[in-house]
């Protein structure tokens, strides 16, 4: 399960199937080399997209 206290670049390296889902988004996470160090919720705020939404997006993409 993927959860908002995760770090970006580690939900996409362990689940490269979310890279759909961020780019649904327009969240370029796996770009930034900011990804290595932000959260989900951090990153999610910062680009004023709901987390709530996001994390069943990203959760859904894994099931």
């Amino acid at each position: 399960m993927i959860t908002r206290d995760m770090i970006i670049a580690d939900v996409i390296r362990k689940h490269p199937e979310t890279l759909t889902v961020f780019k649904l988004f327009k969240l370029d996470c796996y770009e930034c080399q900011i990804a290595d160090l932000e959260t989900l919720e951090h990153g999610a705020g910062v680009h004023k997209v709901g987390i709530d939404e996001l994390l069943e997006a990203l959760n859904h993409s894994i099931a």
